[in-house]
This record gives structure tokens, C-alpha cells and sequence, in this order.
């Protein structure tokens, strides 16, 4: 059993200096339920006073402070120290409570997790919105239509709503699970409609339970309505919702939506999963497919489309009539199916995005870096430049290595000056550390920078440049579970959160560990210079979602290689004959060209679609592609 202990906490920390918020106030309605009982949910809705509540932190959890506890004066509470704060607050009845919900949400033990709300309860607790958000990301997990843990979600919600707990992204989305759990799409969608009424943005996530529903039950107007409200808000559908659309669009004879989401697919995800290959493959086969398309179509606006789109499709919508020739083919080494025998394209990138992406990674680089630090880098980039490669000296002097190597990257620089036409020396980044100290005091390492250096080939970034970053409420990083944060379990309490990216919402970075040079460095000096540029990073990263646009992904996609067992080279101007992997056998490195062609899917001038699936890599196992063809000879 938890008791209660009456603490000293700081006055800003009871929840009985927190006002209730004059946001809420609710009706019921009934929902449906499998038994003979009636669950009434709380229906939220904004109020229209003028009267402002301010949100308390997601961060901010909980008060040990009772009714009866008694309340010391603001002077003797200000002499606490924070680390005495910390411990009184994890000491406290609802810090232990806490911590024992977040065992139970690495563990997905929702039984054990609703016998300690219902202790809680009984204890008299004063629970809050990531102990609300837990129980109920929870009780979303469980996906049993006649369970009454999903009853128990929309109850938990009740007395949230009650208790005047203010809801978030989080909270919406887990009752938008239970909703779809219980099979009623319907109230999902409902309840993103509520969310967005509040102020509350939603994610991506928050519409899957309702996208992914109606698909399921083959409600396709109900999906379309849901992905016009996500094109609305500003989300960007993924592959996962993209091929649920494709699916319901199938099944439903909808052949204009199939042929606008195959396009959604080719920009957005380039290539596809062995689902979503069969999805694609089961639409060409079915008989709908046969029945639409074209037999006489304008070559010459074909033509056009095709050169307006920057090549690989037109857009002019399906081509030529009859049955698809369906097969899984591989391409040769020029890009030629062995299925068709068609040729597929290299697609270029519009200069004058590039320019915008540059300049969207400078302004990222301001906010994140030392401002005068990274001017000065592009100065020295004016002065020195423009450079034929750029080498992410860390990552290279790293790969297959326990310790950093002078040599293995001095192998990649020598190849690259034999690469380039004015046979110069690449652009080698390194931190500062990693030219003053640890190997870079052995003489014949001192040799090679100076020689780098006075070269202008050489750039050290500086202190300050090398902090891996995680974004945490203001002021509150301490609050953020250690062991929570470990296993990447953040989602009931921050929100969306991808670890290996490491953004939460409305935050500010806090230092977590070092890396080497920060990526904006290298990046820009490749995209500036319109050069090959050598790392072993994927740049799936923070920096790079915050770019904001679809151009990286098209970028990363036409300039980047595969990571092997050595590093990527990736080439940022525009012809995708330069782009080049790197990998290393018997300690020396080797340069792997890429296919003369873009990687994605293609639809040709003459009607055919080639499907790039992520079966394969090109270099040492050869990629999977889904060929879809038509008998030809039906054009003017």
C-alpha cells in the first residue's frame, strides 16, 4: 500500500497552488459497449471565456502535499536544495506511484498498472496528467473488443476530466487506440476533432486509429475524409497510411484514388516494404485495373508532363487497357529491366531547391550552433572553396575501428584526390579535439594536419560544436526517467518521440553525451559546394527533420548509398552518376558506384510502372522491383 508522508516541497511544486482550469467543463454520451451496461464518456469542449489557463508541464507530475499536510512559509522552502526537492518529490506517495507505472509501462503490465490506480484511488492520490497517460497508453495496448481493460481507458478518462486534468497530444491518441480497439473508427476520428478544438496539434499517430479503422472496415469515404483533415493539419502521411489508402482505394474500385496514391508513394517514400509491394501488386492483378486507362492517349502532353515533373512520371494518369503483366524483376547494371526492357531514368533536383535547402540548414545551424562560429566556417568555405569532396573525418577515421585512425582516413582522402578532376585534396572536418589531442599528437599524424592544413584542406570546428542534443521541458531534465529514457519508452508521457531523433515538444536542448563534429558543418560544406561528401552518418537525426520540407528525403534518397560495411558517399550536386559507396576489405577502402538511375518508383511515357521495394541493396544482394506492363501500340 503507498501512504502518505507529508513532505517540505517547494510552494511551486503543490498541485494546491494550481487553479482548475476554466477550459473544461463536459457532458456525457453513451458509448457502446459489448455488455449490458452503458460507459458514459466524458465529452470535452473549449469554453469561450476569455479566461486563460496555462498548461502545467508534461513534465511536471506530481505534489506530495495533503490535505492535512502541513505548509511551511516561502523562506524556509526556497532554503531546500534542488537535490533535496528531487528526492522528496521521488519519495513522495505519487513519485512512487510513478515510478512503479513506468515498470509497468516497460513491461506492458496494464493488470498491475490498473490495481495500483485503484489502490491510488482508495489511498486518496493526487494523480496527474502523465499518471493519467500512462493508465491510459496502457489500456490502449490492449486490442480485445470485448475487454474491460478498454472500458477501463474511458473510465480512467472520466475522472481525469473530473479531477480537471488538463489532456494533451498523448492523452487524445491513447483514447483514440481504445476507440479504434473497440471498433468504432468513428469516435477516434471524433475525438481528434475535439483535440484540434483545444489547441492541441496532432500527430501522425493521432490519425492512425482512425484512418487505419475505416480502411479495415473498407469505409473508404470515411478514410479520405480522414486524410483531407491530416493534408489540413500540416501531417504528412507515411507509408503505413499511404498503403492502407492505396488498399481501401483497391477494394473499393477506386481507381483515381489508387493512381493519386501511387504518386503520393513515389514522392514521399521512394521505396516501398514487401506489404505495400503486395498491396501494388494485387491492385495491377484485379480486374478493376484491367478495365481503366487510356487506349489513345497525347504522347506530346505525356511528353510534357514528364519534363515538368522532372522525369521518371507524367502524371497523365493510367495508360493503355487489358489485363497487367505483373512480375518481381531485378534491373541490370545500366537500369534496364529484365522483365520489359525498359530503361529507367536518373530524376534531377530542381537547383533552386537545393539553394532553399542550404539556406533552411544555415538557419538551423545559427539557431543550434554558436552563430559567429558557423559564419565564420562559411567564410572560410568562400575562401578556400569550392571543394570536389568533403570527408566527415570522424566517422571515416571510426568505421570498423575501436579507436580513431589517422590512416584509414588518410586511405579515403589519397582515393578521393585520384577521383577528382583537378586531383585536390577533399575537405577533411574534424572536431578541435580531434587535431590537438589523443592520435593527433603522434608525429607522423601532426605531419599529415599540418600538411592538410596548410593546404586549405583542413577545417577543425570548434568547442561547443559536438554536443549530441535531447530536448526536455525547460528547466525540468532531471524530471525525465532515467530508465524510461534507456528503453526509449517515452511515448505516455512527451508524446510523439522518435529516440534515434531525440526531439520532445515545446523544450530546449540539455547536453546528453559528445559526438564528433555537428553535422551542419560537413552537410552544408557538401550542399554549398555541390560535391561529393563522404560519412558513415544516416542523418535520420533531429537536425534533419527540423529542415521541415520534403526535399531531404528526396536528397538523402538520390545522394546517398547505402551504408555497408564501410561508410556512404553521397554526392549533393545533381548528377546521380557521382554518387559513390565506400567500403573497407582487408584494411583498404573501396569505392562502390552507384546504378545510373534513381532509385524509386518510376511510371514511364508508355504506361508502365516499375516499383522499387526495400528487398536487396544493390551492391551485395540486388534489388527487388515489382514490374507492372500493359500490351503497347495503343498510343496515337
Amino acid at each position: 500500500m503507498l501512504s502518505r508522508r507529508s513532505l517540505v516541497m517547494l510552494p511551486s511544486l503543490s498541485l494546491t497552488t494550481i487553479r482548475p482550469s476554466p477550459l473544461f467543463f463536459y457532458s456525457f454520451t453513451k458509448f457502446p459497449s459489448t455488455n449490458s451496461h452503458t460507459l458514459r464518456l466524458p465529452l470535452l469542449h473549449p469554453t469561450t471565456t476569455t479566461t486563460q489557463f496555462t498548461r502545467p508541464s508534461p513534465l511536471f507530475f506530481f505534489s506530495s502535499l495533503s490535505a492535512t499536510s502541513p505548509i511551511h512559509d516561502s523562506s524556509s522552502s526556497t532554503r531546500l536544495s534542488r537535490k533535496a526537492s528531487r528526492k522528496a518529490r521521488r519519495e513522495s506517495p505519487e513519485g512512487l506511484l510513478k515510478l512503479k507505472l513506468d515498470m509497468c509501462s516497460k513491461h506492458g503490465d496494464v493488470v498491475e498498472a490498473l490495481r495500483l490506480y485503484d489502490e491510488a484511488l482508495r489511498d486518496g492520490l493526487n494523480l496527474v496528467l502523465l499518471h493519467y497517460n500512462v493508465l491510459l497508453y496502457l489500456c490502449s495496448l490492449d486490442r480485445n473488443r470485448g475487454s474491460h481493460v478498454l472500458n477501463r481507458g474511458f473510465e480512467i478518462f472520466q475522472a481525469m476530466v473530473v479531477n480537471k486534468v488538463v489532456p494533451n497530444e498523448a492523452t487524445f491518441t491513447s483514447l483514440a487506440r481504445i476507440a479504434a480497439a473497440k471498433e468504432d473508427p468513428e469516435m477516434a476520428f471524433d475525438l481528434i476533432k475535439k483535440m484540434k478544438g483545444f489547441g492541441i496539434v496532432p500527430k501522425l499517430r493521432s490519425y492512425g486509429p482512425a484512418l487505419f479503422g475505416f480502411c479495415e472496415k473498407g469505409m473508404a469515404g470515411k478514410a479520405y475524409e480522414v486524410d483531407a483533415d491530416m493534408v489540413e493539419a500540416g501531417v504528412v502521411a507515411e507509408e503505413a497510411e499511404l498503403s492502407a489508402i492505396l488498399k481501401v482505394s483497391g477494394v473499393c474500385n477506386n481507381a483515381h484514388k489508387v493512381y493519386e496514391t501511387m504518386h503520393r508513394l513515389r514522392a514521399a517514400v521512394r521505396q516501398v516494404s514487401e506489404t505495400t509491394a503486395g498491396v501494388i501488386e494485387d491492385w495491377f492483378k484485379c480486374e478493376e485495373a484491367k478495365k481503366v486507362g487510356l487506349e489513345n492517349w497525347d504522347v506530346s502532353k505525356v511528353s510534357e508532363g514528364v519534363v515538368r515533373g522532372g522525369g521518371g512520371w507524367h502524371g497523365q494518369g493510367w495508360l493503355g487497357s487489358g489485363e497487367w503483366r505483373v512480375v518481381r524483376t531485378q534491373m541490370d547494371g545500366t537500369g534496364v529491366c529484365q522483365s520489359c526492357g525498359e530503361k529507367l531514368v536518373c530524376i534531377d533536383i530542381d537547383p533552386k531547391e537545393t539553394e532553399n535547402f542550404a539556406s533552411s540548414l544555415t538557419n538551423v545551424a545559427c539557431q543550434r550552433e554558436v552563430k559567429a562560429d558557423f559564419v565564420r566556417f562559411q567564410e572560410w568555405l568562400q575562401r578556400h572553396g569550392p571543394f570536389d569532396a568533403v570527408v566527415d573525418g570522424a566517422n571515416v577515421g571510426l568505421i570498423n575501428q575501436h579507436s580513431f585512425k589517422f590512416s584509414q582516413l588518410n586511405m579515403v582522402v589519397k582515393q578521393l584526390r585520384q577521383m577528382s578532376p583537378s586531383k585536390r585534396l577533399p575537405l577533411v572536418i574534424l572536431h578541435k579535439n580531434r587535431v590537438t589531442g589523443g592520435p593527433a599528437q603522434h608525429p607522423n599524424n601532426k605531419k599529415l594536419l599540418e600538411h592538410w592544413k596548410n593546404s586549405g584542406a583542413l577545417y577543425a570546428t570548434p568547442p561547443g560544436s559536438n554536443d549530441d542534443w535531447l530536448k526536455v521541458d525547460k528547466g525540468k531534465s532531471e524530471m525525465v526517467p532515467t530508465g524510461e529514457m534507456e528503453n526509449g519508452n517515452l511515448e505516455p508521457y512527451f508524446g510523439e518521440i522518435q529516440m534515434s531523433i531525440g526531439w520532445l515538444e515545446e523544450a530546449v536542448p540539455v547536453k546528453m553525451g559528445e559526438v564528433d563534429a555537428f553535422e551542419g558543418y560537413w552537410l552544408y560544406a557538401a550542399v554549398s559546394c555541390k560535391c561529393l561528401l563522404v560519412t558513415n552518418d544516416e542523418m535520420r537525426d533531429h537536425l534533419f527533420q527540423l529542415l521541415g520540407t520534403s526535399f531531404f528525403p528526396r536528397w538523402k534518397e538520390k545522394h546517398q548509398g547505402l551504408q555497408m560495411k564501410g561508410c556512404i558517399l553521397m554526392e549533393s550536386g545533381f548528377n546521380e552518376l557521382s554518387k559513390i559507396r565506400l567500403s573497407f576489405a582487408q584494411r583498404e577502402p573501396t569505392l562502390h558506384m552507384p546504378p545510373p538511375y534513381s532509385i524509386v518508383i518510376q511510371e514511364s511515357e508508355k504506361g508502365s510502372w516499375h516499383v522499387p521495394t526495400i528487398t536487396g541493396d544493390d551492391l551485395e544482394t540486388p534489388r527487388q522491383w515489382l514490374c507492372a506492363t500493359r500490351p503497347r501500340d495503343t498510343s496515337l
